[in-house]
């Protein structure tokens, strides 16, 4: 198994295939399940957004979208548990290769890595395969019709992962494009202007405040700027509202403080939620010695087994905030 900079197992290969096969039996056997904890809360935050904004379409940038989860979840109304069972399930498994190894779908441990999780899928990698999945996935999204006022847009520096999602309709619009490394092009530019909420569940940490500031920067307009303190003016459409579900390991502090450079005030929603199993026993050692050097209490959290997320909003201050309210 490799692991990363700050103690997780890479997942890379799972982000990087042509469909989502690989990737939901990887996650399904680690109990992933945070967007499905996040929907709700995305949901109240877009019905508050659209109140603000009554007069449009509400645009919604997923940041490090992968394979459309969220935007599947918010236009569709389908559950995560769904999802899983159409392409780690039944559906998945009517589309491999003969004589392909089927994955084994028991739940993973703490103690051991799934053999998903080490990069062995035994999946393969035939167009024919991505065009049954796409074909159904478009027609999922036809019976379901989807919610009419929502535009959702993915952003991702994998390609394939993002590929997919747009043809099979769960993004309406992808960027695959690495924001850390440079600045958006005119085009992306273009493409990002105006968007009304910003939204990532787990990628942070990873992606930093430099990308968050080029989206800024970006959707509101030339005039909005770090350390500007304020929204676009000349009647430019303003800040984008930012709702981020943030792995414990990962301070928000220093993302906090970049958004307050343009006027964003933010706050934290006073829980925890679940983002996924650890996928070994070294996974979890080496995460709890992470939170601890950063003075995180994993207690009754991550020492049980779990990766935890906290969700921190920011909105411009003409929009401050009723946490109680979520």
């Amino acid at each position: 198994m490799k692991f990363d900079a700050v103690g997780k197992v890479s997942l890379e290969h799972v982000y990087n295939q042509p469909d989502p096969r690989a990737y939901f039996r990887t996650l399904r056997a680690l109990d992933y399940r945070l967007p499905q904890l996040a929907k709700p809360y995305f949901s109240k935050i877009m019905d508050e957004c659209r109140e603000s904004r009554p007069d449009r379409r509400l645009r919604v940038l997923d940041v490090g979208c992968s394979y459309g989860v969220n935007a599947a979840l918010l236009k569709f109304d389908v559950a995560i548990d769904e999802l899983y069972d159409r392409y780690a399930g039944e559906i998945g498994r009517a589309v491999d290769e003969p004589g392909g190894s089927h994955q084994d779908h028991d739940r993973g441990s703490v103690d051991g890595p799934t053999p998903a999780a080490t990069g062995t899928t035994g999946l393969a990698a035939d167009p024919r395969t991505r065009a049954t999945l796409v074909a159904s996935d478009r027609a999922l999204a036809t019976a379901r019709g989807g919610v009419t006022d929502l535009e959702v847009i993915g952003l991702d520096a994998a390609g394939p992962a993002l590929a997919y999602a747009l043809d099979a309709g769960f993004l309406d619009d992808a960027l695959h494009a690495d924001l850390e490394s440079r600045e958006p092009t005119e085009p992306e530019r273009a493409r990002l202007a105006g968007v009304d909420l910003v939204i990532s569940t787990g990628c942070l940490g990873y992606v930093t405040g430099r990308t968050l500031s080029r989206i800024v920067t970006a959707a509101a307009g030339p005039d909005a700027a770090p350390g500007s303190g304020e929204a676009a003016g000349g009647g430019g459409p303003g800040l984008p509202w930012m709702a981020h579900f943030t792995l414990r390991m990962f301070p928000f502090d220093p993302i906090a403080e970049t958004l307050a450079g343009f006027g964003y005030q933010t706050v934290a929603v006073d829980r925890f939620f679940e983002q996924r199993r650890f996928a070994s026993r070294r996974e979890r050692d080496q995460v709890l010695t992470t939170l601890a050097g950063i003075g995180v209490d994993p207690r009754g959290l991550e020492a049980d087994g779990w990766l935890y997320a906290q969700l921190f909003i920011s909105r411009p201050p003409e929009f401050p905030l009723d946490i109680r309210s979520l």
